[in-house]
């Protein structure tokens, strides 16, 4: 589903937006502006990945990979 919205930009955001369609960088603004929200969701979800890796203790995680190493349930390769 595709939504309509008024969203309200500084004169120099505008400049660029028409000078990438003059361009052919993109169809219309619209197209322009769906593209920018593509990058800025996407850089969202590595910068959040990132932020909870960093939570993460580097020790704690080795030894919980570890734990259960040479338990018999696990098949022979």
């Amino acid at each position: 589903m595709v939504r309509k919205l008024a969203v309200t930009l500084d004169e120099r955001t505008v400049e660029d937006l028409d000078r990438w369609v003059r361009e052919g960088r993109y169809p219309n603004r619209s197209r322009a502006i769906q593209a920018a929200m593509v990058l800025l969701t996407e850089r969202e979800k590595r910068t959040r990945l990132a932020r909870e890796l960093a939570k993460l203790d580097k020790n704690e995680e080795q030894r919980l990979a570890e734990e259960g190493l040479g338990d018999a349930s696990w098949p022979a390769f």
